[in-house]
């Protein structure tokens, strides 16, 4: 049966949330969001595109950074209403220069940093 976009179960600003995940280890790097187009470009491409909230434009993961994101594989969750991406990260994966954007952990009430920027 053949994807299609459409059939994906979007938020009222037509957006749709995605975790990236280290295709190889595992490793959860970032949630974004899609919209039924950037859906379309990333099978088209297998360059993983997001739809930038802040921006209200298309965001090609790496197009300026080099940080790129090549797609492995998308999936689709029971209800249809997330995704789940497995990529293959080039650098780092957050905006901070981290390898993942969950580096913050919340430990016995408290914040803690577990990961440092990237050199």
């Amino acid at each position: 049966m053949a994807f299609d976009p459409a059939t994906l179960r979007y938020n009222e600003a037509g957006l749709v949330p995605v975790i990236a995940q280290e295709a190889a280890t595992g490793e959860v790097l970032m949630q974004a969001w899609m919209n039924a187009e950037a859906v379309a470009r990333t099978l088209s491409t297998g360059r993983v595109t997001y739809w930038s909230r802040s921006r209200q434009a298309f965001w090609i993961k790496g197009e300026t950074s080099g940080h790129v994101q090549k797609l492995v594989e998308l999936r689709v969750d029971c209800d249809r209403d997330a995704l789940l991406a497995l990529v293959e990260q080039e650098g780092p994966a957050c905006h901070t220069n981290r390898r993942s954007c969950f580096f913050t952990a919340i430990r016995d009430g408290e914040e803690v940093i577990i990961m440092e920027p990237m050199a």
